[in-house]
């Protein structure tokens, strides 16, 4: 059975993946920049095993953790996110 696991250090919060067929895969980091419904994001590269500062579909470095997670798992796990279509890039072409 899959789950997402997280674990803290310091003031960033890291976020794996298990797969349903128990390998584990890095996702993505946050970091604790003073509140708790704003953290930065940063999602996993593992062409570099690597943490990159990224945005996320709100067009902002920072955002709620729920935000941060729905972006990672849909550019790794193929999840669609809530609400936005990723083939538009014009926020127009997202309202009603």
């Amino acid at each position: 059975m899959g789950g997402i696991e997280t674990r803290f250090r310091s003031n960033f919060a890291y976020s794996d993946v298990t797969l349903p067929d128990g390998t584990v895969t890095p996702l993505m980091r946050l970091q604790y920049g003073g509140s708790a419904s704003r953290w930065g994001f940063a999602i996993h590269l593992a062409s570099s095993r690597k943490y990159q500062d990224s945005i996320l579909p709100s067009g902002d470095f920072a955002g709620s953790p729920e935000d941060a997670l729905d972006c990672a798992c849909g550019l790794y796990l193929g999840d669609p996110i809530r609400g936005i279509n990723p083939r538009r890039t014009n926020e127009s072409d997202h309202l009603g």
